[in-house]
């Protein structure tokens, strides 16, 4: 536990224009799927356990978790995670929360976006961030994993960067060398106050991705 949560982050600079994958690793196999396929994948990073669930780290968990509970829909324990079904304008959304930790993130994403046969184009994950005030909203379709180990594993298997990104700011009010401790700690009172509304702009978002697409979602919600 204590070398897993030393390596939790590598980085905390977002830079969404240097991170160079290497073509030879893990190579993707369905790269090349072009479709105008109505299935989604929406990925909320988090980690699994009872320590976690307040975490600012699980901000990705707790955006599904809310859209699930407000539609009245449930997850259910599936390979490498939990997955729960929501359906929409003839769209359908799978919310995933993978059990694999924030650091293997990557191979649940692989497999069901394999299992289900989702283009990566219509794959959203859901990832908190350092580098923006909290409550920020920044949608991006490809970028680097700007020192965050979901992201960076994401990366890593499915060879490439060119998935959407909802990263949902988290601050970095912390002291020097309480990096971890922050990210892994509980949302203060006043951003306990404020998740609330957050949460239900993040559903809105989710529902635009698939139904209006990436780019009017981004020029209705960003910096929002």
């Amino acid at each position: 536990m204590i070398k897993w949560i030393s390596n939790l982050f590598t980085s905390t600079k977002t830079d969404d224009t240097t991170d160079c994958m290497k073509p030879e690793v893990h190579e993707h196999k369905n790269n090349n799927i072009k479709s105008v396929s109505n299935k989604f994948l929406i990925v909320g990073l988090g980690n699994i356990g009872a320590e976690y669930v307040n975490t600012r780290h699980n901000i990705g968990f707790k955006v599904v978790d809310f859209l699930a509970r407000k539609e009245g829909i449930n997850f259910e324990t599936v390979k490498l995670g939990s997955l729960a079904e929501y359906k929409f304008k003839g769209r359908t959304f799978l919310l995933l929360k993978p059990n694999t930790y924030m650091n293997l993130s990557g191979k649940a994403v692989q497999y069901w976006m394999e299992k289900e046969k989702i283009p990566l184009e219509n794959i959203l994950v859901i990832t908190d961030d350092l580098n923006l005030s909290f409550g920020t909203i920044r949608i991006k379709p490809k970028g680097s994993d700007g020192g965050h180990n979901g992201l960076k594993n994401i990366n890593l298997i499915l060879n490439t960067q060119n998935y959407t990104r909802f990263r949902f700011g988290i601050s970095d009010e912390f002291k020097k060398g309480k990096q971890v401790d922050y990210v892994l700690g509980d949302w203060d009172d006043t951003e306990k106050i404020a998740l609330p509304e957050r949460l239900e702009l993040a559903s809105e978002i989710i529902k635009s991705f698939g139904t209006a697409g990436l780019e009017i979602t981004m020029t209705a919600f960003n910096g929002k």
